[in-house]
């Protein structure tokens, strides 16, 4: 595989920052320096900015794409996509003409995540059951991808209404709005991605990327089994970048804790110490340091899993725009490039020579 088929791309979950002396930023400033956070990594040449979904007071990306919308105003090449798109919750239709109204918008860049999402607050929200929880996804699953693959539709389920001989626009070129289907560490979930012919996206919070090669090879022999060719696979995990090993941790720890004390007592999650902080960092998922560092460790979790793309959740909880800014600015000026640099040495092995690494070709039927 060729690096310049490999996809480095940025994560965000919109959390609310602080400003310089630790005080919440009002939702509104938060929402403008996300944009202003994209159109930077545009800038330094990261190839993706992609937003997540959830209903929290310190969250603030309810609405991906309007804020991707924005970003497309304001920036040229950067793919714009979703984190996670919560189609559980969400009407596959909707998701349908906003994303495709975004690749018009943006010149083909649009693309997405989609899953079930580890957060629920989204099912009271909308008025859906969590025993529904693998049945919603399913269903909505079977119809998002009717509609990127089969229009004019005909289609029946549970929880919508029927749709029969429906167009839906606006119409998608051959290829357009790539879409993963992202998982956390189920093999249920990643024999589905791969019975529906969609790239496989993990979501990889901790612990060694390594104990995830079971379900990339399960995920490669589900595709066979379907008939399907190979497709791509990517990783995403948390990370911060700073000029030293130890300026990155003193900056990222403290938000860290903060994020990860606050899952610890609602999920019933190990409580999170400077220990395992530093474990995770060593041979674990959280990519803390100098952009070699960084860089070193990308590359050499790519070559193991035989991944083609990463993103990183940068810079997470609740830290300042600066210091965002400046994890930005080094992953797309000195990580990515070095990335590329260690994988031109020893590369990732190829997909296909038919299939690129971070699109969908279109087929019939699921």
């Amino acid at each position: 595989m060729s690096t310049q088929e490999l996809e480095l791309g940025l994560d965000t979950f919109g959390y609310i920052t602080v400003d310089e002396s630790g005080r919440p930023l009002p939702p509104d400033v938060v929402i403008r320096n996300y944009v202003e956070e994209a159109v930077l990594a545009d800038s330094v040449g990261i190839d993706s900015f992609n937003i997540g979904e959830h209903y929290r007071p310190d969250f603030m990306d309810s609405a991906a794409h309007v804020m991707l919308a924005a970003i497309a105003g304001r920036t040229k090449r950067i793919r714009l996509g979703t984190a996670v798109t919560v189609l559980s919750t969400q009407d596959p239709v909707r998701v349908y003409t906003n994303f495709a109204t975004l690749d018009a918008v943006s010149n083909g860049r649009a693309q997405l995540v989609v899953g079930r999402g580890s957060l629920t607050e989204s099912f009271p929200l909308f008025g859906f059951d969590l025993a529904d929880y693998e049945e919603l996804f399913e269903e909505k699953l079977d119809l998002f991808t009717r509609l990127l693959r089969d229009q004019p539709v005909t289609w029946s389920g549970r929880f919508r209404s029927p749709l029969v001989n429906q167009y839906v626009t606006p119409a998608l070129p051959e290829g357009h709005l790539p879409t993963w289907v992202g998982v956390g560490g189920s093999p249920q979930s990643v024999v589905r991605a791969a019975r529906y012919g969609l790239p496989l996206m993990l979501a990889v919070i901790g612990g060694p990327p390594g104990r995830f090669a079971p379900l990339v090879e399960l995920y490669k022999r589900a595709l066979e089994a379907y008939g399907h060719q190979p497709l791509p696979i990517g990783m995403h995990s948390h990370g911060y970048i700073a000029r030293t090993d130890q300026e990155a941790v003193d900056i990222q720890y403290p938000y860290w804790e903060e994020t990860f004390e606050k899952a610890a007592l609602e999920r019933g999650w190990a409580r999170p110490t400077m220990a395992r902080f530093q474990a995770e960092r060593a041979g674990g998922s959280l990519y803390i340091g100098s952009p070699e560092t960084v860089a070193t460790k990308i590359a050499a979790m790519m070559r193991l899993l035989g991944l083609s793309r990463f993103d990183l959740a940068y810079a997470t909880g609740r830290m300042p725009h600066k210091q965002r800014l400046a994890t930005i600015e080094l992953y797309g000026r000195e990580v990515i490039p070095r990335v590329r640099e260690l994988l031109a040495d020893h590369p990732v092995p190829p997909i296909s020579a038919s299939y690129p690494s971070t699109g969908v070709t279109a087929q019939s039927g699921v």
